[in-house]
């Protein structure tokens, strides 16, 4: 990747029904060519930034939309993250709320993707609505830390149909596990998903880069709050590797060396990344049956390699591969 390129991020609650799906994408691309490539599809555009949303609501500029996403999958290294928001929280609870119960006694509790499974037998097993309380009691849990939120998680375990499913609830709902109480309240912890949208999208961009990066992204208030965990990521000279998935993965020290905000309004490759995963969400909602009127999924995921598509969804095949993206927690 050249020196002078950059790396272009774009992203989008855990179990707001009406927000589903939570993603983001990277794409390496200068302002000069980005805006180029918007002004060749796109040549009659008068709107000052181009936004996905107001493009695909007009079934007339689907072919031209979809020709945009070939010439960028095609020509350009990219990287784009879907994951189902529900989905990544209950994966999060078996990690700090069921996982260190097993590691304490020797279980490699992420054997054979069991935890995969657990994921999602969870309402069927547990109870619909005691289940949905249960998550609801872990989310605010990780972020309160206090004894109080923490009774209140055991209590809503208890109230599940546990007994049916001992492995997974049994550590809080029987034994109230220390450790697992210990890994929720551990400083840092928490389920916000943007933050392993984020970290996914870092282990590719590692892997696309030749050399040293930065990452330019739209301007959030949300991403406002991640930026000094960012820096000592960056900052880290010692050498460790995380392994996330199959095609993403940390190795310090890292490649990126800066990570800024900036106006998508004048930053025509920031809105191609808007493109990207404005398309990619779409497509998510379309096979979930939540949303009409958009591009062919088919036809969009048919652009795709392997590599430039990571997702977390229990219940949509993608890209007809199985569920993937999600990084388990790792001991050092």
């Amino acid at each position: 990747m050249l020196p002078d390129r950059r790396e272009r991020l774009y992203g989008f609650r855990l179990l707001n029904r009406e927000q589903r799906f939570q993603g983001a994408a990277a794409i390496a691309i200068s302002d000069e060519d980005a805006a180029l490539l918007i002004k060749a599809h796109f040549p009659t555009l008068q709107a000052r930034e181009l936004k996905y949303r107001a493009l695909s609501r007009r079934p007339a500029n689907h072919p031209r939309l979809l020709a945009l996403l070939r010439e960028l999958l095609s020509n350009l290294k990219s990287v784009t993250y879907v994951c189902d928001k529900r989905f990544l929280l209950i994966l999060m609870f078996l990690d700090y709320a069921v996982e260190p119960w097993y590691y304490v006694r020797g279980v490699d509790f992420y054997a054979d993707g069991q935890n995969y499974a657990m994921a999602m037998a969870g309402s069927t097993l547990l109870g619909k609505a005691e289940f949905e309380a249960l998550l609801a009691a872990f989310q605010h849990a990780s972020k309160d830390k206090g004894p109080d939120a923490l009774r209140d998680l055991i209590s809503a375990a208890r109230r599940t149909n546990w007994q049916e499913f001992p492995e997974a609830i049994g550590p809080l709902a029987q034994y109230a596990a220390p450790e697992c109480l210990s890994a929720i309240t551990t400083p840092g912890v928490t389920t916000d998903a943007a933050m392993v949208v984020l970290q996914s999208l870092i282990s590719r961009m590692e892997v696309m880069s030749d050399g040293p990066y930065r990452v330019e992204h739209d301007q959030s208030k949300n991403l406002v709050t991640y930026h000094e965990l960012l820096r000592r990521f960056i900052d880290r000279d010692g050498e460790i590797q995380l392994r996330q998935s199959e095609i993403a993965s940390f190795k310090f020290p890292l490649k990126l060396t800066e990570v800024v905000q900036v106006d998508s309004k004048a930053s025509p490759s920031v809105q191609l990344a808007d493109v990207m995963i404005g398309a990619a969400l779409e497509a998510a909602n379309t096979m979930a049956r939540l949303r009409t009127g958009g591009l062919d999924p088919d036809a969009l995921m048919a652009l795709y390699t392997d590599d430039q598509f990571i997702h977390l969804i229990p219940d949509i095949d993608l890209r007809r591969s199985g569920v993937s993206g999600r990084a388990r927690r790792h001991r050092r």
